[in-house]
């Protein structure tokens, strides 16, 4: 560990090991990163690790807190950076599938907890984010529907259904093909037909 790694505020070393764990997930089976690897590849031993986090539980759960933030943050300001209700759930779409083409392991990691039958707190924190995100569409659905940019009689609740899942299954194709940038030069064409079953026919 060099002089400088060893001084660092907790605040940093925290921030560190987030960045590690994305790390290592974009490069293996989130499930089998161990702590041993997480601070191998920060340096550190594991003792150093758990002054930090008591277990690897909270090591994922401050992963997610990370995404959270950081995803939320990037839409928020996709969002803001458009005057139309359309054109926001387009850069959003767009903020979204590059937030994920940079961090290739969040999504594997997303999925290694949905498939846990307890409920940890990493899971919750993943559900809660869904949440989250949904009363962002459902509010720019709602401005669209006020405005007339979209159908009057779209059904929000499936709506954003179908705009996660539509980027859900960008990221499962780019992983199949092992190719991030496959999910970026898709992503356009598949807002675009996304669009089309969701604006006013006017």
């Amino acid at each position: 560990m060099s002089s400088s790694n060893k001084y660092l505020s907790k605040e940093k070393r925290r921030a560190m090991t987030v960045e590690a764990v994305v790390e290592l997930a974009g490069e293996q089976n989130p499930s089998e990163i161990t702590t041993a690897a997480i601070a191998n590849r920060m340096g550190l031993t594991q003792g150093a690790l758990f002054r930090h986090f008591p277990n690897k539980d909270a090591i994922l759960q401050a992963v997610m807190e990370w995404v959270a933030e950081r995803l939320m943050s990037r839409i928020e300001k996709a969002v803001d950076a458009k005057s139309s209700p359309l054109g926001a759930l387009e850069s959003m779409f767009m903020a979204h599938v590059d937030f994920i083409t940079e961090h290739p392991g969040i999504p594997r990691m997303l999925f290694s907890e949905l498939q846990r039958s307890e409920e940890t707190a990493p899971k919750q924190m993943a559900q809660t984010l869904t949440l989250r995100y949904k009363e962002r569409l459902n509010h720019l659905f709602e401005q669209g529907k006020n405005c007339g940019e979209l159908d009057e009689k779209l059904d929000s609740e499936a709506a954003a259904t179908l705009f996660i899942g539509s980027i859900q299954g960008l990221v499962m194709q780019s992983l199949i093909a092992g190719d991030v940038s496959h999910m970026r030069r898709n992503a356009p064409k598949v807002f675009a037909i996304y669009q089309r079953g969701i604006r006013s026919a006017l």
